[in-house]
C-alpha cells in the first residue's frame, strides 16, 4: 500500500497533463481560455482554440487500459466528470489512484457513473475527500449498489494497509489507505438516482440521459447533450455494455447516435461461445464432485454471483450436474443479492420476464449456504479445482492463474498454486465484438469515436474493425489526451 504522499492541489491557471511517448499537454483550467495541443493516433498534430464555443473531453483514466474510467467534459461553462473508476490490475496502474487529481475536485459541477463496478465508481470516495461535494448521478439501482461496493472497498484498503504496517511487507511507514469509511459516507450522500429514460440538466447547459446497458443490475449507458443557446452537441458513453444474452437482463437500448462517442472495448478482439463455456463449466464441475472434489469459483460479487447461482439452477433442474451445497462465501456477494432479489419482486422492467416470473426461485440453485464469516468460510472451504469466470484484467491474480502461474504473491509471500485450474470466459458480461457492432449498427456515424476501457490489443481491434465494416472514424487515445467536441453536419457536405 503507497502512502499520500501529495498535498493538497492548488489551483493553478495552467495544467501540464503528461502523456507517455509525448510532449506534455498543457492547458488552462479556465476552459474559456484553453488551448491544447493533442496528438492523433494518426501522428498528425492537432491545435486547437477553445473559446468556450466548443466542448471538450479529457481522458483521465480508461484510456490504454482497461480499468480507472474517469473522462472529464468542460464546455466551458461547466465540467463533469463522465465516470469516477478506481484504477485496478497492475501496480504502475494502482499508483495512479494516488497521483493528484487534475484539477481541483471542487471545481467538478457533477459525476455520472454508468454502474457499480469499482473501475467505474471506485475513486468516488478520494474525490469526495479532495473536496467535490456536488451532485453523483446514476440508476437506483447503480446507487444502491454503489454503496455496498465502496463500503467494502474501504474495509478492504484499511485491512491491507493495517497487514502492511503489521507485517512490514510494504516500503512505506506508515502504510495508509486511499480512503476511509468515512470518506464513503461522504461520497454515497451526493449520489442522487435518475430513472432510465429520464432527461434531465446535470449542470448548466447539460443535459443527461441514461438508457439501459443491459451489462449489471443498474447498469446504463451515458448520453449528454450540451447547448449554448445557439447551437448543441452531443456525447454518448457506452459505460460497460452488456450482452443480449445475459441470463438475468434485458439487452441493451440500441445506440441511437451522437456527435462523439466513447465505446468499451474490453473484448474488442474476441467472441464468447457461450455452448463451449457453458459445456465446459457443466464438466468442470460433474467431474470434480465425482471424484471427491470441491469447485471454487471466483466471481465478482456484483452480478457475476447471481448470473452463476441462475446457471447451476438450470443445470441441476435439467439433471447435468449432481446435486451438492453451494455455498456464497462473501458478505458484500451476499448483499448484492438482495440487491437483485430486490428488483426481481418489483418486477424492475431491466430484467428479463422469465426471470420476474420465477420470483424467489430465480437465482436459488438448491442446497444453497450463506457464509457470513471469516470463520464459517475457513471451515467450509477445501477447494480442489478454482474455475476463473468471466474477464480477469492484467495485473490481476486471476489472470495470473488463467495463465498458468504456479505461485502468487499474497501479501509479501509467495504462495503455491495446488489446484487445478479451468477458466469459463462466456460468464462474462461484457458484450464481445460482434455484440458492440450490433448495438451500433443502425446508428447514423458519430464525428469521432474513441475507444476506451480495453487492452492496447482489443482497442486496437475494435478501432479497426469500426473502421472497415461501419466505416467509422475511430480512435484510441491516449491517457491524458485532450480533444474537442463538435456536431456533426447535418446540411449538404462543404467542398473539399
Amino acid at each position: 500500500m503507497i502512502p499520500h504522499e501529495y498535498g493538497p492541489v492548488a489551483p493553478s491557471p495552467v495544467e501540464e497533463t503528461l502523456v507517455p511517448g509525448r510532449a506534455p499537454l498543457r492547458w488552462h483550467t479556465m476552459a474559456v481560455e484553453a488551448v491544447a495541443t493533442a496528438t492523433a493516433d494518426s501522428g498528425c498534430e492537432q491545435t486547437v482554440n477553445y473559446q468556450g464555443m466548443r466542448p471538450a473531453l479529457t481522458f483521465l483514466g480508461g484510456a490504454g487500459t482497461v480499468t480507472g474510467s474517469k473522462f472529464l467534459v468542460d464546455t466551458g461553462q461547466a465540467r463533469v466528470l463522465l465516470e469516477c473508476g478506481l484504477f485496478q490490475g497492475a501496480r504502475e496502474l494502482r499508483r495512479r489512484n494516488w497521483e493528484p487529481f487534475p484539477l481541483p475536485a471542487g471545481k467538478i459541477d457533477a459525476v455520472v457513473v454508468t454502474h457499480a463496478h469499482l473501475d467505474h465508481c471506485g475513486y468516488l470516495p478520494a474525490l469526495a475527500r479532495e473536496g467535490f461535494t456536488g451532485p453523483v448521478f446514476a440508476t437506483g439501482h447503480t446507487a444502491e449498489l454503489a454503496e455496498i461496493v465502496l463500503r467494502d472497498s474501504a474495509r478492504l484498503l484499511a485491512e491491507e494497509a493495517e497487514h502492511a504496517n503489521s507485517y512490514g511487507w510494504s516500503k512505506h511507514h506508515p502504510a495508509l489507505p486511499l480512503y476511509t469509511e468515512d470518506d464513503v459516507e461522504q461520497a454515497v450522500r451526493l449520489i442522487t438516482p435518475l430513472e432510465l429514460g429520464q432527461r434531465r440538466e446535470i449542470a448548466p447547459q447539460i443535459t443527461l440521459t441514461l438508457h439501459h446497458a443491459g451489462h449489471i443490475l443498474g447498469s446504463a449507458w451515458a448520453h449528454l447533450e450540451f447547448t449554448d443557446g445557439r447551437q448543441s452537441c452531443s456525447l454518448a458513453c457506452s459505460g460497460d455494455l452488456g450482452r443480449p444474452a445475459h441470463r438475468l437482463l434485458r439487452p441493451p437500448e440500441p445506440f441511437a447516435g451522437a456527435d462523439v462517442l466513447l465505446v468499451e472495448s474490453t473484448y474488442g478482439n474476441r467472441e464468447h461461445d457461450d455452448e463451449e463455456a457453458r459445456q465446459a463449466f457443466t464438466d468442470t464441475i460433474t467431474r470434480t464432485l465425482k471424484r471427491g472434489g470441491s469447485v471454487i469459483i471466483p466471481a465478482f460479487a456484483v452480478d457475476r454471483t447471481e448470473v452463476i447461482l441462475r446457471t447451476l439452477r438450470d443445470l441441476r433442474r435439467a439433471g447435468a450436474i449432481p446435486q451438492a451445497p453451494v455455498l456464497v462465501d462473501s458478505p458484500m456477494a451476499l448483499a448484492a443479492l438482495r440487491v437483485y432479489q430486490k428488483a426481481i419482486a418489483a418486477s424492475a422492467p431491466e430484467l428479463r420476464p422469465e426471470i420476474i416470473a420465477d420470483g424467489t426461485e430465480a437465482l436459488d440453485p438448491g442446497l444453497m449456504r450463506e457464509l457470513r464469516t471469516a470463520a464459517e468460510s475457513m471451515t467450509a472451504n477445501s477447494p480442489r479445482r478454482p474455475s476463473i469466470m468471466g474477464f480477469a484484467a492484467e495485473g490481476t491474480r486471476a489472470r495470473d492463474l488463467a495463465e498458468g502461474a504456479r505461485t502468487l504473491k499474497i501479501h509479501g509471500e509467495y504462495v503455491p498454486v495446488r489446484a487445478e485450474v479451468a477458466q469459463a470466459d462466456a460468464f462474462s458480461a461484457h458484450a464481445d465484438a460482434d455484440d458492440i457492432l450490433t448495438w451500433l449498427a443502425d446508428a447514423p456515424p458519430p464525428v469521432a469515436t474513441y475507444v476506451i476501457h480495453g487492452e492496447p490489443a482489443a482497442a486496437a481491434a475494435l478501432r479497426d474493425r469500426l473502421d472497415h465494416s461501419l466505416g467509422w472514424t475511430a480512435v484510441v487515445p491516449a491517457p491524458g489526451e485532450r480533444v474537442t467536441i463538435r456536431a456533426r453536419h447535418h446540411g449538404p457536405h462543404p467542398q473539399q
